[in-house]
Parts: C-alpha cells; structure tokens; sequence
C-alpha cells in the first residue's frame, strides 16, 4: 500500500471521471432529443387534435393516432435509454464503491497498526537517544533519514485516508443521485406507456370501424396517390422545359441544368446550406416522409411521396428556404395552386397552397413568403406538402432542412 496505493486511488478516479463524463453527455444527448420530440408532440396535439370535427373520416383519425403513436413509442424507447444508461453507471458506481471501502479499510487498518508501534517506539527509546547512540556519524544520518520517511510515510497515509473517504463520500452522493433521476425516468416512462395504451384502445376501436370500409378506404387512398403523381408528373414536365428552355439559350441539349457562374455561386451556396435551411413554415411538424411506404393504417396499400407533407396552423404562410427565381406557379385541375423556386441546379417545390402572393420570374429570398397554406374546411387541417429537387431527381427534404 506504498505508492500503489495512491497510484490506484488515482486510477479509479481517473476510469470512474471518464465513465461518468461519456454517460452525462450520453444522457444530454438523450435528454436534447426527448425535448426534441415532446415539443413535436405538443405540436402533433396542436394541429391534428386540438379542434376534432365530427366530420373527419375515419382514415384521418387513425392517421393521425398511428402518427401520435409512433413519436410516444420512440419518447419511450428514449427514455429506456437513460434508464439503460444509468442503471450500468449505478453498477460501476457500486463496484468502484465497494473497491474503495475495502481499499479504505486496509489503509486504515495498516495506518492503526504504524502508529501502535510508532508508539511503542516512543515509549521504549527516545528519538534523540535513538541518534545519539549511533556508533557512526554515517549511522546516524541513515537514522535520521529514516525517521525523515518514517514521518513523511505517515502523513502520506493520512492524506491517502483522506482522498479515499472523500471520494468515496462523492461517489456515494453521485449513485444517490443516479437512483433518484432512474426513479424519476421510470414514473416518467409509465405516464408515457399509459398515454399510448389510451391512444391505442382508441385507435383499435376505430379501425374495427375502418376494416368494414377498408376496400372503399384503400380506394380513397389510390385516388389521393394518383392526384398527387399527375402533380410530380407536370412538376417533372415543368422542370424539363425548363432546362430545356435555359439550356436551348446556351446553345447545349444537355439533360440537366447547364450553370452560369452566377447560377453555379447560388448552386454551391444551397448545397453548403444541406441540413441548415429553414422551415419552408415558421411552425409545423412533418406527418408523412420522403420515399415509398406502407400506408400507417391500411397496410395492403403502398404510397409514394416525392417530398413530406407538414402540418401547420392555419392562415401560415409558406415561405422560400433559400434565395432563388420562381420557376413556375402551378395550377394544376382539382388540385390548389404549387409554386416551383429555381436555386441554381436545385428546385423547391410548395404545394397545396390557398393564396400565391409571387408570380413566375420573381427574386426571392430565404423566409419570404410566397403563399398561404391552403385548410381543408371539412377537416380543419391546414398542410403544405414540399419537396426538393436536384434537376428532376427528388432529394429528401429531411437531409436539407434544419431538425427535420
């Protein structure tokens, strides 16, 4: 328990900081994105249950709880990832404990045992006689050094005893807080569970509803899907005559956009920007993804999304997430108005709007508003579909636009 010991007592601390260090910015983590998704689902009861009509079909009901599901599952599954998390800490926690009462124990044990015989030593032969009995000068500066490291041995211990115990009265403080934040987790965790089975109980109850219309249901559904490819169809069209058109002016058949410098500047500019552009509304959350999936209800039907559609307050405002030209505006047969912006190679597209307030050719920048989203009166929900496309290849709007 020489060195060794004040060496291991550096070690432990050292592995337990590092442990401890990886696990809180672990749970600062989890805890950034639980907030992250709890404020996403205030918004998801804001926008799609705050104001029910009893006229909204079946199919939007069980949308929409499947959509509310889904983000309380992933709330739950990062709540037992704190828990996971703090229940491994608590048990280096106690092991490390453990490591030091033992480690404490000996010390003392050995301290006690040093200062009995030092004791001894005292009332056996007095220190200066203990040096003036040496036979030699050299003899006598050995004593003299040896009772220099008897002492200064001694007072190394006390200061080991001291670290050890307060280190140990920190770790013992440190579990009794990780206990108390697990606790809090778990009642957190059962509020959440209890939140889900409620919102479950319902939805079983309206899909029993729903399996009896389910053909006319998956019906509706093909319609919505063909509407909305007749849409990214012209979409497509309109971008084609475009670089077509601007193309034509440069002298080249190329198949995409051929950049001036200027429009290469603005190009280089968005995609510096991936990840990093604004909400194309200043308030929303994303009810339906990029790509091909299964339909969250009628699980025989397949859907395909060129962009993700966005639920939103009513009266907001679309606006550009980035500086560009309008390439277009859209009126498409019984669909609302769409709006295409030109950024260079890259083009957005805002679509289901009730007003337009820009036209073709106009210069806009990043958070103005070109448009009022358009509510539905017979469901009360107010959503802009958008998507991004580089030439005519959907991107996903999930990888370009800021938390999304």
């Amino acid at each position: 328990m020489r060195q060794s010991g004040i060496l291991g007592l550096l070690l432990v601390l050292l592995a337990t900081t590092q442990l401890t260090f990886g696990q809180q910015t672990k749970q600062q983590q989890l805890e950034a994105q639980k907030k992250q998704l709890r404020e996403e689902i205030k918004q998801i009861n804001n926008l799609l249950f705050s104001s029910r009509k009893q006229k909204t079909t079946v199919l939007s009901d069980v949308e929409e709880l499947s959509f509310k599901i889904d983000r309380m599952e992933q709330l739950v599954r990062l709540t037992n990832q704190q828990i996971n998390g703090l229940t491994q800490q608590i048990q280096v926690n106690q092991k490390t404990i453990e490591k030091l009462r033992k480690e404490l124990k000996t010390i003392k044990e050995d301290y006690a045992a040093m200062i009995v015989k030092s004791y001894d030593s005292k009332s056996q032969q007095n220190r200066l006689m203990f040096l003036l009995s040496s036979e030699s000068f050299l003899q006598g500066y050995k004593r003299f050094q040896y009772m220099k490291q008897y002492a200064a041995y001694r007072r190394k211990q006390g200061v080991l005893i001291q670290d050890k115990t307060q280190t140990l009265q920190d770790l013992n403080l440190e579990l009794a807080k990780q206990k108390e934040k697990k606790q809090e987790l778990v009642l957190e965790n059962r509020t959440d569970q209890k939140t889900i089975e409620r919102e479950r109980k319902e939805q079983e109850q309206l899909v029993l509803l729903l399996k009896r219309k389910e053909k006319t249901y998956a019906a509706q559904i093909k319609k919505k899907q063909q509407q909305s490819a007749a849409i990214d169809r012209e979409i497509n069209r309109l971008i084609r005559e475009a670089i077509a058109a601007s193309n034509k002016k440069k002298g080249t058949k190329k198949a995409t956009f051929a950049l001036t410098p200027e429009d290469k500047k603005l190009a280089a500019n968005f995609v510096a920007n991936q990840g990093k552009l604004p909400w194309p509304v200043s308030k929303g959350v994303v009810i339906q993804r990029f790509g091909t999936q299964r339909h969250p209800v009628v699980r025989t039907t397949t859907i395909k999304s060129n962009g993700v559609v966005i639920a939103t307050p009513p009266h907001s405002k679309a606006r550009a997430v980035f500086n560009g030209q309008v390439l277009s505006v859209l009126q498409f047969k019984g669909s609302n108005p769409t709006v295409l912006i030109q950024h260079g190679n890259y083009i957005t597209a805002y679509k289901n709007l009730a007003k337009v307030f820009v036209k073709k050719g106009d210069r806009v920048v990043a958070k103005q508003d070109i448009g009022e989203v358009f509510t539905n009166t017979s469901t009360d929900k107010t959503q802009l579909q958008f998507s991004v496309f580089k030439n005519t290849t959907p991107q996903d709007p999930s990888r370009w636009i800021y938390k999304m």
